[in-house]
């Protein structure tokens, strides 16, 4: 597509159709959806959607690329186009699986991999090249989506909110959308006042670390494993006497707060490693009770969406521990929960392109509403 320098990205004639790339802080793969955007804001369908996993090798240099170390400018950058690679990948799945060509898509909202982020310093980092991804998918690419709310004095995060808004809203029911992945983040959809959300702390990604480690699987299907332990009162209080749970909205957080080493300075003494994952799902699923609880104590109904979603353990004791709310999965609202947060960014691109905000200023604090993301055009 040519671009003829003179708001081209503005036009509406055009095909409605997205595509949304998610890469989230679980590292495990690149996810791709097909989205068609139409005339009103819940009138969005999934079209296809494409995987493409990580190799063990490309997750521990993610991982290693969270803390400094030397040369980790040139081992980001070459990371960067491997993701850029991974993502041509899952997009040419996609656009293979749906019949749908190049020139068909009006953007890809690429969100790229985090990891630093700081906006109390002042930044947020996600790496991946989309110069890279627009020369081989001949698609405009949107990218760098956090680092405007965070120029605006905001959290750059959570930036899902903004289309759990869009399209979960009821005129009349309070809900609340949680979505589990890495880091577990809550929107709350009051119909009486603004939208808020924040990130309430660790979803996934602790669980998946300590099953890496002592199970060799990349995940504990099901809450299986963490189910037949124990829970650790002791540590557990521990864990929740981090300052990240005592912090009011807005706020966020990643892997540069809650990460291995996080979890090895509590674990001072030698406790059953099933009953060490027991323990972490209870931080996730009671730091999510709890947020809720603290926010607002009026919500009818979750939704959930994200891998956590699909821990029939961890849902398990969302239920028991909010037992008065209906916890379903956003399936039930027509929207796949493995899909929610890749159509996010295929919403988030639309925005940029048609020249609309996709911060809610009462979510990240930023200044005000800001258009998103870096265009890089076909």
């Amino acid at each position: 597509m040519e671009n003829s320098g003179n708001k081209p990205f503005t036009i509406l004639h055009m095909n409605e159709l997205f595509i949304g790339l998610m890469s989230g802080t679980s590292l495990d793969g690149m996810d791709a959806v097909l989205v068609n955007f139409g005339d009103s804001p819940q009138d969005i369908k999934i079209m296809g959607h494409s995987y493409v996993p990580y190799e063990d090798t490309l997750k521990k240099s993610l991982l290693g690329l969270h803390l400094p170390y030397t040369n980790e400018l040139e081992d980001s950058l070459i990371a960067g186009n491997i993701l850029s690679q991974k993502a041509y990948q899952a997009i040419e799945a996609l656009l293979k699986k749906t019949g749908t060509t190049p020139k068909d898509v009006k953007a890809i909202g690429f969100h790229g991999q985090t990891i630093r982020h700081q906006p109390q310093k002042g930044f947020t980092l996600q790496i991946g090249n989309p110069a890279l991804l627009a020369e081989l998918s001949y698609i405009n690419v949107i990218a760098d989506f956090r680092s405007r709310d965070v120029a605006a004095g905001g959290q750059g995060a959570p930036l899902v909110p903004a289309f759990h808004k869009e399209i979960f809203s009821h005129p009349t029911t309070h809900r609340a959308i949680v979505n589990i992945g890495g880091i577990a983040n809550i929107t709350l959809l009051n119909p009486e006042t603004s939208v808020s959300g924040f990130d309430s702390g660790p979803g996934n990604l602790l669980l998946d670390h300590w099953s890496q480690k002592h199970l060799r699987k990349a995940f504990d299907e099901d809450g299986s494993w963490a189910k037949e332990g124990e829970l650790i009162q002791t540590l557990l209080d521990a864990f929740f006497k981090d300052s990240y749970f005592e912090k009011t909205a807005p706020k966020s957080t990643g892997r540069d707060h809650f990460n291995e080493a996080w979890l090895n300075k509590h674990l001072q003494k030698s406790y059953p490693t099933h009953d060490i994952q027991r323990t972490l799902l209870e931080l996730t699923a009671l730091s999510i009770s709890k947020a809720i609880g603290t926010h607002n104590a009026n919500i009818i109904e979750i939704y959930l969406c994200g891998g956590g979603a699909l821990n029939s353990f961890l849902v398990e004791r969302l239920k028991s521990l909010m037992p008065q709310i209906k916890i379903q999965l956003t399936d039930a609202l027509g929207m796949p929960t493995q899909h929610v947060e890749a159509a996010a960014f295929a919403w988030l691109a639309k925005q940029t392109l048609f020249l609309k905000a996709g911060n809610l200023p009462q979510v990240t604090g930023a200044k005000g509403l800001r258009i998103l993301g870096a265009i890089y055009p076909a």
